[in-house]
This record gives C-alpha cells, structure tokens and sequence, in this order.
C-alpha cells in the first residue's frame, strides 16, 4: 500500500493530537502534577498586606535581628536580647509549599533563651516561616525561606 502525501499530513496530525490528549489527561489525573494555592483564604489576605508591610518594616529597624540556628532538637528561633521574652505574644506559622498537609501553627512560648520547633515537625526539605508578633504594643512580621 501506498501513502500519499495528504495521507501522511492526516497521519500526522492525528498522531500529534492523541500526544497532546494523552498529556492533558496525564496532567489532571496524575497526583504528582497536583498543586494547591499557597495559602487557602489567598484574598482576605490580600486586603490586609500593608499592615503586613509595616510588620516587615518594623522588624527590619531591629537592632538585632531574629535568628534561627537547626539543632538536633530542632529548630531554634532567637528573638532580640532587648525584648522581655514573657511580653512577646504571637504565633509561628510554619508551611511547606509543596504540601499542605504538613503545615502547621504555634504559638510563641518562650521557656529559655529561644523558642524550639520540634524536630519531630519538621521534615527535610524547604519550609516557608512567618513569625508575627507583638511586642510593646508593635506589630512585627519576620518571614524567612528554609531548607531543614
């Protein structure tokens, strides 16, 4: 049998559509190619990004900055030897873009010289922290990108 040209562009097209149906159903069926929105109420929290700003403003006029230091126990968050650690009220937000699922909030309680995350929370990879708190009656906001 012979194949003409005109056969061989219908061949061709064809061919090329079931690859593109074949990756389209590929992509929304396979779970590894599902990915959820970073944060879940993306637009109230839209709303309320220049107090945000502020916060980050007013963390970045610190004299010492907050660090953080992994440990064996895990990780651990210093605030600035400056502030009295009993008035520091707030909440540490730890989220991993790549799954929802191991996302997860506490609230700041600092028992010695550093607040500890348990290491027992904190799976290998990157993390994305948002530590807001308020000290003295000022916002603050200090977020940091990790890889534990």
């Amino acid at each position: 049998m012979k194949i003409n040209w005109g056969t061989g562009i219908v061949i061709a097209i064809i061919a090329f559509m079931s690859f593109i149906m074949f990756m389209v159903v590929t992509m929304i069926t396979d779970k590894k190619y599902d990915h959820d929105l970073v944060t879940e109420k993306y637009y109230q929290k839209e709303l309320a990004y220049q107090k945000n700003i502020d916060a980050i403003k007013n963390v970045k006029e610190l004299k010492e900055a907050i660090r953080t230091e992994k440990t064996p126990l895990g990780l651990k968050i210093f605030f600035p030897s400056s502030f009295n650690l009993n008035e520091i009220k707030g909440k540490v937000f730890l989220y991993r873009p790549s799954n929802k699922q191991l996302d997860f909030e506490m609230p700041i309680s600092i028992t010695d010289t550093y607040l500890l995350v348990p290491e027992k929370n904190l799976l290998e990879g990157r993390w994305n922290m948002d530590i807001s708190f308020t000290y003295n009656t000022k916002e603050y906001l200090f977020q940091k990108e990790l890889i534990y």
